[in-house]
């Protein structure tokens, strides 16, 4: 069978749609992430026992599961346990937030944790109160040591999202296998998905690299 390129171009259109919800899904995953995370890290390392261990349980359990065992609960357990209907969609973000925050937690905590513990104190011994020390003097060296992991997280969230094909959602390889499903075309359609990921990510990973540059210290 030789390769057929117009199979790719014919289908290019519907893909770039699947890209399209693939982008927004990932995009919601990591705002909603980062701040499911940041607050967690924080709980972890500066709460009391009342805070840090719910947060040590969640980070826990979501890293000892596999992400599709956890899109599963969201979309067929979650809503017969809380009485609610989620979309596809819906059920593929909350899913990102809640998996990608457990793994942004364990980076920001790191990140936190190297920032020499004088630096606090003397911000204390200034008058400066946790929260401004926390804000002005900790959280700027903390984000810049977080650059290089948050970037991979990045990422492995973009390339997560395509899990989600397994509940219905019409990202970018769900695309390519329904129209995979109609012409038959399997070698050019995962060759276009693959290459469009590629792209995706290599640009991505490429800016990454440019911001981590820009913001290391002097």
């Amino acid at each position: 069978m030789s390769f057929d390129w117009t199979a790719i171009t014919a289908a290019l259109p519907e893909l770039l749609e699947g890209l399209e919800l693939t982008i927004l899904i990932a995009i919601a995953g990591l705002i909603g992430g980062t701040i499911v995370g940041v607050l967690t890290a924080i709980g972890l390392n500066y709460g009391n026992w009342l805070v840090a261990a719910p947060a040590q349980a969640y980070v826990a359990f979501i890293r000892g599961t596999p992400i599709v065992v956890q899109v599963m609960f969201v979309y067929f357990a979650l809503p017969i346990m809380l009485g609610i209907r989620l979309s596809s969609t819906s059920a593929a973000i909350i899913t990102l937030i809640v998996n990608s925050g457990a793994y942004t937690a364990e980076i920001v905590r790191g990140a936190l944790d190297s920032v020499p513990v004088g630096l606090r104190e003397a911000g204390l011994a200034m008058g400066l109160s946790f929260r401004k020390v926390l804000a002005y003097v900790i959280a700027p060296i903390a984000f810049r040591r977080a650059l290089p992991a948050m970037g991979n997280q990045v990422v492995a969230v973009v390339k997560d999202t395509s899990i989600f094909l397994v509940i219905g959602v019409g990202e970018l390889t769900r695309r390519g296998q329904e129209i995979m499903s109609e012409n038959f075309r399997a070698v050019e359609i995962w060759t276009a998905v693959a290459l469009i990921y590629l792209v995706v990510i290599s640009l991505l990973a490429f800016s990454l690299r440019v911001i981590e540059r820009r913001s290391r210290l002097p």
